[in-house]
């Protein structure tokens, strides 16, 4: 097992940051050509995904749930985002992505070409063993 201060792993931990730092700041951008913020890029990026409450919103991004609160009602009012009854227990507030959200999501993912250019790069078997790492490291099982 590797040290937390052997050169390798620092060089490793290293490079990961720049990779995020370099992603956030694309993503920033990105999003700002939507006129929107990047968290509320990121929130509509998962419901575009699926509905979720706000709980769920908060605990994906490590944050508040009132905070999420009010990045759905800055995307409601634009017509991003709508809230529904759960159908499984209408007691609880659903979050999802309009139409429109919907294609503003897919645009926003279509303009992030930062990790998609480098990517192209590599084989295919690169990918998927970056994946399976990057999954590892996370602990999500690989498959």
């Amino acid at each position: 097992m590797a040290s937390r201060t052997d050169p390798l792993t620092q060089e490793v931990v290293e490079l990961i940051g720049a990779v995020v730092a370099r992603y956030y700041e694309e993503y920033e951008q990105a999003a700002a050509k939507h006129s929107l913020t990047g968290a509320q890029a990121r929130v509509l990026g998962l419901l575009s995904h699926e509905p979720m409450p706000m709980r769920r919103i908060a605990k994906k991004l490590k944050c508040e749930p009132s905070n999420v609160t009010g990045i759905v009602d800055r995307l409601e009012v634009r017509g991003l985002a709508e809230r529904r009854p759960d159908p499984v227990d209408r007691r609880v507030k659903l979050a999802a992505a309009t139409e429109k959200g919907q294609e503003t999501a897919a645009r926003l993912r279509g303009s992030l070409d930062f990790a998609r250019e480098p990517l192209a790069g590599l084989t295919e078997l690169e990918r998927a063993v970056l994946r399976d790492l990057l999954k590892r490291m996370l602990g999500i099982e690989p498959g």
